[in-house]
């Protein structure tokens, strides 16, 4: 299976992540000038209570009875002071501060002007020619509490907007790329033997020449399939027909000869040419089966298949094959001629190669998995190895053109199905044994 990901889950992953880190972004860029306008919001804050507070200072410290000593302002009720200030003279005298004041804060001697240290804000002003100052102080954690909030406050939306952001993209993606997935599909789903034209026509504009091409390429296929399934037709019927006449002729005068050594010299010419008549037609076999006919459009059962070329076995070998049929049917896409071909190849190697004296065992199963066992040697591994090639055989005296195999391989492997030999056979402990499924076939 493929580890790609799919253009859907790219799209649809990428718009969601770029979706998130724009809003990211603008989120940022709107917490920094939020938080530049609030500095100025509370810098504006603190001078004007520095403007309020001082003339109202100035005018108590002015009409004190007792000198100038420093007195601290009541506070009305308990309550968290965020600013607090001092009013002091020009030597740094403290003449007056608020109740929650904490005179460490300040600097030594006052100053006009804004003013930030490492845990306030402060912002002096002066009255009575320079000699009273007034310095108001807030400290920058309420500062940075109001930032973090109004940043909370625009990131909250987003864990909300997020979630509902990733489905509307893949929903609009999904969408979008509906005719893309289909046209993915019906080539996917398609068997081999499929080479009907894909319908395109709904797809966008990017993908239009994918369809021509992909359209134009079956055609090609296709004909070049007819054009050798006719060669293989016509192939057949003109090679076969001279070889049949040629083989008549050959017996007619075997019988017509009077000398022994005459008869044993058409003997060995009529044996010639019915060898040649065999690997003909074994490879005539084998070019249909590498021809791309194995699939077929429409699935068949091939369980009555299976029965009538048994039956046509019987007649050369009767009663040595044993056949196990499913009760139901067992349908696939596998071509009915193509599954006849494999079948008789695989039993007529059975017979051939096998133990004489021992059954052929041909068991189709309600799954579809076939299997063709015969008793005889052990074929060795690297002999069972090679059976598969063309014209390939392991040591037996039997005749044989050593094709029967090749095409069954041939065949399964344009079905896309696995061809398994085995020896010895399961079970046993010789003989040897072919199992495929034909309902694999795709």
């Amino acid at each position: 299976m493929t580890t790609r990901t799919s253009l859907q889950s790219r799209l649809g992953i990428g718009l969601t992540l770029g979706v998130t880190l724009l809003w990211l972004l603008g989120v940022t860029a709107s917490g920094l000038v939020a938080q530049h306008e609030m500095n100025e919001v509370f810098d504006s804050a603190l001078e004007e209570t520095a403007q309020r507070i001082l003339p109202l200072a100035v005018t108590d410290i002015l009409n004190r009875e007792n000198g100038t000593g420093n007195q601290t302002t009541p506070a009305m009720k308990d309550h968290d002071e965020y600013l607090t200030y001092l009013v002091r003279d020009q030597q740094g005298n403290l003449l007056l501060q608020s109740h929650d004041a904490d005179p460490r804060v300040f600097g030594t001697l006052p100053k006009e002007g804004f003013l930030t240290t490492s845990t306030h804000r402060i912002y002096g002003a002066s009255a009575v020619s320079d000699t009273l100052y007034i310095e108001v102080a807030e400290p920058l954690a309420h500062r940075r509490e109001a930032a973090l909030e109004a940043g909370l406050a625009l990131l909250m939306p987003l864990i909300f907007l997020i979630p509902i952001s990733l489905l509307g993209v893949w929903w609009i993606v999904r969408f979008s790329l509906r005719t893309v997935v289909e046209f993915q599909q019906s080539i996917e789903s398609r068997g081999a033997g499929d080479l009907s034209p894909v319908v395109g026509d709904r797809l966008p504009k990017e993908f239009e020449p994918v369809s021509v091409a992909v359209n134009r390429l079956l055609e090609r296929l296709h004909r070049a399939l007819d054009t050798e399934r006719s060669f293989t037709a016509n192939s057949a019927h003109e090679l076969r027909t001279p070889l049949a006449t040629a083989l008549a002729k050959v017996q007619r005068l075997k019988t017509q000869v009077q000398s022994n050594q005459l008869k044993t010299n058409v003997a060995e010419i009529e044996e010639a040419l019915r060898s040649l008549s065999i690997l003909s037609g074994k490879l005539l076999e084998l070019a249909k089966a590498e021809g791309g006919g194995a699939i077929s459009q429409n699935q068949h059962n091939l369980v009555p298949i299976l029965a009538m070329i048994i039956a046509d076995f019987e007649g050369q070998v009767p009663e040595r094959i044993i056949l196990t049929l499913p009760e139901r049917e067992v349908n696939s896409f596998l071509d009915p001629d193509a599954f006849a071909i494999l079948a008789r190849n695989l039993i007529e190697n059975a017979v051939k190669h096998g133990s004489q004296n021992q059954p052929v065992e041909v068991n189709l199963s309600a799954n579809g998995t076939l299997r063709v066992c015969n008793g005889g040697k052990v074929v060795p591994a690297d002999q069972l190895a090679l059976l598969r090639n063309r014209f390939a055989r392991s040591k037996t005296d039997a005749n044989g053109s050593g094709l029967g195999l090749a095409i069954a391989e041939a065949i399964a492997t344009g079905a896309n199905i696995r061809l398994h030999l085995l020896s010895p056979a399961t079970g046993r402990q010789d003989g040897f044994e072919a199992v495929l499924n034909l309902v694999d076939a795709r």
